[in-house]
């Protein structure tokens, strides 16, 4: 009898295509105004039936991370074996291809692929992920959908929308600096600016901070802004990962060829 086939789930790139923080709010997080938007590539995991919860990290990232309870992959599998009541385990394995801390929601969008892997896998209703997505992390219920949507409030009250950029070619650049998302937060100059409408006109609120903290964010941003065909080009969440649209696949492309060798880079398209 041959082996049976693991289970897999990509944990897909995040981007905010636009992020307004409009003020704090008294749980110490903040109030944000943001459009989600997913790349179609991303971590990769698979999962297999065991007798207990085992996590394994491999890919070009996994030096970064712990494997044990703290990740936030055993800390899905678990919050999710308690609320839906389940006596199995599970055996994961992470591919990490996306940098750590990079503003692009890699810690989040791997929860949020272990709640779609195990409701799959475990048999259990949706909505325990659903309901135990936020403990985890203002990103994650926008993971767990994965789809273009609104968030407001700390980022995890969501509405779907469409902001017309399904198929367009992506390129994200990441200086290899992590960047912590606290410490951005922190820098925020406690300015409203003002809400969210039309993305295109809208604005990143905390690339100042976080370009204090890591100038080559700058060096990144100036370079795809001189890239041709590139457009909509911005910093993505707390940074340091940034990104641009492109006219076409073929521009995209010729941008991945030029971009420098000790940037980390992921061609994408969105979803």
């Amino acid at each position: 009898m041959s082996e049976p086939v693991p289970a897999v789930e990509i944990a897909p790139a995040k981007i905010n295509l636009a992020l307004h923080v409009r003020g704090r709010r008294p749980d110490g997080r903040h109030d944000l105004e943001t459009i989600f938007a997913f790349c179609t590539d991303g971590d990769r995991l698979t999962g297999e039936l065991a007798d207990d919860l085992s996590l394994t990290i491999t890919g070009p990232f996994a030096a970064m991370l712990d494997d044990g309870p703290a990740n936030l992959v055993h800390r899905a599998a678990t919050a999710l074996a308690a609320e839906a009541r389940v006596g199995k385990g599970v055996r994961l394995t992470l591919d990490k291809r996306l940098p750590v801390a990079s503003g692009i929601g890699g810690g989040s969008a791997d929860a949020a692929a272990t709640l779609r892997l195990l409701t799959a896998m475990w048999n259990v209703d949706p909505d325990h992920a659903t309901r135990i997505a936020p403990a985890l992390g203002s990103d994650v219920p926008a993971c767990l959908l994965s789809m273009s949507a609104r968030g407001e409030a700390a980022g995890d009250r969501l509405a779907l929308v469409d902001p017309g950029v399904a198929g367009e070619p992506v390129l994200l650049v990441n200086p290899r600096r992590p960047l912590s998302t606290a410490a951005v937060f922190a820098g925020w100059d406690g300015v409203d600016r003002g809400p969210l409408g039309e993305w295109r006109e809208g604005r990143n609120d905390l690339e100042a901070p976080a370009r204090t903290l890591v100038p080559a964010i700058g060096d990144v941003l100036n370079w795809l802004t001189v890239q041709p065909g590139a457009k909509s080009i911005r910093m993505s969440g707390s940074g340091a990962t940034c990104f641009a649209l492109f006219a076409d696949e073929a521009t995209r492309d010729a941008a991945v060829a030029a971009c420098p060798a000790d940037w980390w880079h992921l061609a994408s398209f969105l979803r």
